[in-house]
């Protein structure tokens, strides 16, 4: 595996001076190049130095590195930004070092419990290891897009969409949305990590039933719903019967028979626990 090295590099504006000083120099024998073969023959090497030496320039933006290259052979990168000078015979790859991200397609997949749903992730990453990301791959960009999909496949199909009715505490796509994040991001980084590349931050930006059971989840989420409203009122219902009977004892307000106490619990519930509001029966007696 190659890892980042520095390259070799002077300040472009120093170098440039030191050649405006031979460029005179240079002048200055040009015009006694007549009196001498010796001084024709400097003047004459001292120009092709200078001219392949301006080949040697180039520019470095910031949060940009410039990976070195000689013959086929690593020799370096240069990240100090502005203009600088090196060898002309190196070859000379720009790499952005700046924060990006992408958002993936919906991808179609069967969480663990078998369920079609459809995902989607936003992930932000960089390159951190110019070499790496040159060398180690074919094309860093096009491996950050297939190795977060392939992550992205591989997480949904460990977690369920929903935590199941009977394990609350279950990890799941939709319930645990920081926990899912945070281990969607160690996955693509440890398939991107030899690619010179850190994930700074990977997030579900989709998440949904496929369109083909999306109905049938929905009648079965608004079902558990239903239910558990059903137990929590049929748990108050009881509590607040059960505070009736033991006010009415204590204060010796009515003394009831176990039948009558059926009656008021039975009458109870149902005011409580029914869904529309009660219409009371006022018995008035018999006109005969």
């Amino acid at each position: 595996m190659i890892a980042e090295k520095q390259g070799f590099s002077l300040n472009g504006y120093v170098v440039l001076v030191v050649m405006l000083v031979v460029v005179g120099l240079i002048s200055q024998l040009a015009m006694i190049s007549h009196a001498s073969a010796v001084v024709g023959l400097t003047v004459v090497i001292l120009t092709i130095l200078v001219l392949a030496s301006f080949a040697g320039f180039f520019m470095v933006q910031p949060n940009q590195g410039k990976v070195l290259s000689l013959f086929g052979s690593y020799v370096g990168t240069e990240k100090r930004h502005g203009l600088r000078w090196t060898i002309p015979f190196f070859l000379r790859k720009s790499v952005s070092l700046r924060v990006r991200n992408f958002e993936s397609a919906k991808i179609k997949v069967n969480d663990n419990q078998g369920n079609p749903i459809e995902i989607a992730a936003i992930v932000v990453w960089s390159v951190t290891d110019t070499a790496e990301a040159v060398y180690e791959v074919d094309d860093y960009e096009s491996y950050v897009t297939i190795q977060s999909e392939a992550a992205l496949r591989n997480l949904a199909s460990i977690y369920p969409y929903d935590p199941r009715d009977d394990a609350e505490a279950e990890i799941a796509l939709r319930s645990h949305p920081s926990e899912i994040a945070e281990n969607l991001r160690k996955e693509i980084q440890e398939r991107l990590g030899k690619a010179g590349i850190t994930v700074l931050e990977a997030r579900i930006s989709h998440l949904a039933y496929a369109q083909e059971i999306a109905s049938a989840m929905l009648q079965r989420q608004q079902a558990s719903a239903i239910i558990a409203a059903r137990n929590r009122i049929v748990e108050g219902a009881v509590g607040m019967v059960d505070m009736a009977l033991k006010r009415l004892s204590e204060k010796e307000i009515v003394e009831l028979d176990e039948e009558r106490k059926a009656t008021m619990v039975s009458n109870l519930l149902v005011v409580l626990c029914a869904e529309k509001s009660t219409q009371p029966v006022v018995n008035t007696g018999s006109i005969y």
